[in-house]
C-alpha cells in the first residue's frame, strides 16, 4: 500500500478522533463530566459511521475489519499519548468504561458495520448494472 493511501486512511481516523475530542472538550465546558461522557459515547459511533461512509464510498483501500482496527487503533494511540499523557497527565481515563472502552468498541463496531453494508450495497449495484 502506498504512503498516500496510508495517509488517507489515517486522515479519516483523525477526523473521527477530532470530532470525538471536540465533543468531550465542549461537553466538559457546558455540562457535567458524566453528561459529556454519555454524549461522547453516543456521538463516537455516529461520527465514525459518517467518516467510514465517506472512506468506504470514495476510497475503500482496506476491507471493513482492518479499517475498523486501524480507526480504533489510531484513537487508542492518540488518546493514550495526547489526551492521557500530554493533556491530562494521567491515564485514569482508561479506567473508565464509559470514558474509553465503550466508545472504543462502538467505534470499531460502527466502522466495521458501515464497511460491510457499504460494500454489500456497492456489490448489489454492480450486479444490477
Amino acid at each position: 500500500m502506498s504512503f498516500a493511501k496510508v495517509l488517507i486512511i489515517l486522515a479519516h481516523a483523525f477526523v473521527g478522533w477530532l470530532l470525538c475530542a471536540a465533543t468531550m472538550g465542549i461537553g466538559m465546558t457546558v455540562a457535567t463530566l458524566q453528561t459529556a461522557l454519555v454524549v461522547h459515547a453516543v456521538g463516537a459511533p455516529v461520527f465514525f459511521t459518517a467518516v467510514s461512509l465517506v472512506y468506504f464510498s470514495r476510497f475503500a483501500f482496506t476491507a471493513p475489519f482492518p479499517t475498523a482496527l486501524i480507526f480504533v487503533g489510531f484513537v487508542v494511540v492518540v488518546d493514550f499519548f495526547v489526551v492521557g499523557l500530554l493533556v491530562n497527565r494521567s491515564l485514569a481515563m482508561f479506567g473508565s468504561a464509559l470514558g474509553t472502552w465503550i466508545p472504543f468498541v462502538l467505534i470499531f463496531g460502527s466502522t466495521f458495520l458501515t464497511g460491510v453494508l457499504t460494500k454489500a450495497r456497492q456489490t448489489t449495484k454492480k450486479e444490477k448494472a
